[in-house]
């Protein structure tokens, strides 16, 4: 334990040497410098908030709605919603104690096995390839919606570029973009809650709505079957709440910063998406046309259909703006989650070792190239069956999304029993997961019942060879990544006695340290304190 203490020591000293400034010639290696740490607290939070309101909520949630129904997508989000509480719970744990880049996925390679890491870290890249070839698609569509004077392919390809210059500032300039786009999709937000409510009651439009379309055609739109499909459709959704993760290793103050965005995501739950999926189930009938669907070529933002029925054209339109300023927004968090994840593979000998270079600004622009390129697939929705490609490339990435879950929640637990292993007090902690071992549990075990849950309407009669692939085929190939890698590195379960749990802590920060107000106080203020902060 002293021993890693030392090496600990040893490591931020050169972290320290190799900033900005520095004369060492670390700092000018682009294959070992560190990237620069320079989010703050307001960068993080506002990343956390608004790094979930993307196109894939704004555009993509219209196909949950039309496969659930307005009673079938508040049941998948929620459940799901609340899967992902405790996923952030175990995560903030981890990352505020332990801030590096590499994540969840160091994390894996620390608390569980180098396999695991590797099968993680490579579908965690591909999860948010796949996703930003989402955003590529939508974004499309949306503009569409104004002009279709240029194909569906230059806006791709005009925006693949955008991304990619974007992409390759330094990390600050991210973090000042990402405050004030998602500030602008918060506000966007709010005020299509408060138009919606309008519009219900029969205040814009002149027609009460109420909760008539809950009746007619219905509130689910295939019972339990519709509720299934819309499950990986919300882990597809939900994917970037765990993006905290990811920047803490760049953050100036994580363990100030990390446990205020892990708290509001609560909040962030219970307001953006089970807000936006219950007033787009009083707009409009699951059963209108205009929504996305297998057997589509276009798509209109579900929002946007709102407005437009209900005559607010001006609002219609600045509603369809402001998606295409989220998906500016979700696409550089895209890459910028990607090349991270990417490098920290590359620096570990799980990936090309090129792909590991960054540039003076601590940018990883070999890794940032690379995941663009990948994205390429979206240019696949383009043809005959585009609607059954673009259903293929949400679902693969809900199945990694649970994946991906999973494990932070099986390295959370691993981390815990080494404290115990090691004599370590888990009160020392500067962040504690809320419920713990509960809440980690249970998230463990509905993400595993979800990974084989989604898919299971494949087998109706008749069975649907091609719904099973798309299904399930991210499984065996996760599984064969990391059976491989484990074979052929011949890598062994960590005990928790020899569990490294000590490099990349930082020095805790007097501001972060327990409240007395707190001390004392039985469960219910401690679970409360975990929702509000």
């Amino acid at each position: 334990m002293a021993l890693w203490k030392d090496q600990t020591s040893q490591i931020q000293n050169e972290v320290d040497e190799a900033s900005p400034g520095s004369n060492h010639d670390y700092d000018h290696d682009p294959l070992t410098a560190p990237l620069k740490r320079k989010l703050h607290s307001r960068h993080l939070q506002m990343i956390a908030i608004g790094g979930i309101i993307g196109p894939g909520l704004l555009v993509g949630s219209g196909k949950a709605f039309s496969e659930g129904g307005p009673a079938g997508v508040l049941i998948s989000f929620s459940l799901v919603g609340i899967i992902v509480y405790f996923v952030m719970q175990a995560l903030g744990e981890m990352a505020t104690a332990i801030p590096v880049t590499g994540s969840f996925t160091e994390y894996a390679q620390r608390f569980v096995d180098d396999s695991l890491a590797f099968g993680l870290g490579w579908a965690y890249w591909y999860l948010w390839v796949t996703v930003l070839a989402n955003e590529y698609n939508a974004v499309s569509l949306v503009i569409m919606y104004w002009t279709d004077a240029v194909p569906q392919w230059a806006w791709i390809l005009i925006f693949w570029i955008l991304f990619l210059g974007l992409a390759n500032f330094g990390v600050r300039a991210y973090g000042e973009m990402e405050f004030w786009l998602s500030l602008i999709k918060v506000l966007a937000l709010i005020v299509f809650f408060i138009l919606a409510i309008c519009i219900s009651t029969g205040g814009i439009g002149g027609d009460v709505i109420g909760f008539k379309y809950w009746h007619n055609p219905g509130a689910f739109a295939d019972s339990i079957n519709g509720v299934a499909r819309t499950f990986v459709v919300a882990g597809t959704l939900y994917a970037g709440t765990e993006m905290v993760g990811i920047t803490a290793g760049e953050s100036s103050n994580p363990q100030k910063a990390v446990p205020i965005a892990i708290r509001q995501v609560f909040w962030r739950i219970l307001v953006f998406y089970i807000g936006t999926m219950f007033f787009i189930g009083i707009l409009m009938p699951y059963t209108e046309p205009q929504l996305l669907n297998s057997s589509s070529y276009g798509a209109n933002s579900p929002l946007t259909i709102a407005l437009s029925s209900a005559g607010i054209l001006p609002a219609a339109h600045l509603i369809n703006a402001l998606i295409v300023v989220s998906v500016i927004s979700a696409g550089i968090g895209s890459l910028y989650v990607a090349s991270r994840t990417i490098l920290f593979m590359a620096r570990n000998g799980k990936a090309p070792k090129i792909l590991g270079r960054t540039n003076a600004a601590g940018v990883p622009w070999v890794a940032i190239i690379f995941s663009n390129i990948f994205t390429c697939i979206v240019f696949l929705t383009l043809g005959e069956s585009a609607g059954k490609v673009y259903n293929a490339l949400i679902t693969l990435s809900g199945v990694a999304t649970f994946l991906v879950w999973t494990s932070i929640c099986i390295a959370h637990i691993r981390f815990r029993a080494a404290l115990t292993a090691q004599g370590q007090s888990p009160s020392t902690l500067p962040f504690r997961a809320a419920l713990y071992p509960y809440g980690t549990y249970f998230a463990l075990v509905l993400n595993i019942f979800m990974i084989f849950f989604q898919g299971y309407t494949a087998f109706l009669n008749p069975f649907s060879s091609d719904d099973f692939v798309i299904n399930y085929i991210l499984l065996p190939v996760f599984v064969l990544f990391v059976v491989g890698w484990k074979v052929w590195h011949k890598t062994k379960i960590v005990r928790l006695e020899d569990m490294d749990i000590w490099t990349g802590r930082r020095e805790r920060a007097p501001e972060v340290e327990e409240s007395s107000r707190w001390k004392g106080k039985g469960w219910r203020e401690k679970v409360w304190r975990g929702v509000v902060g």
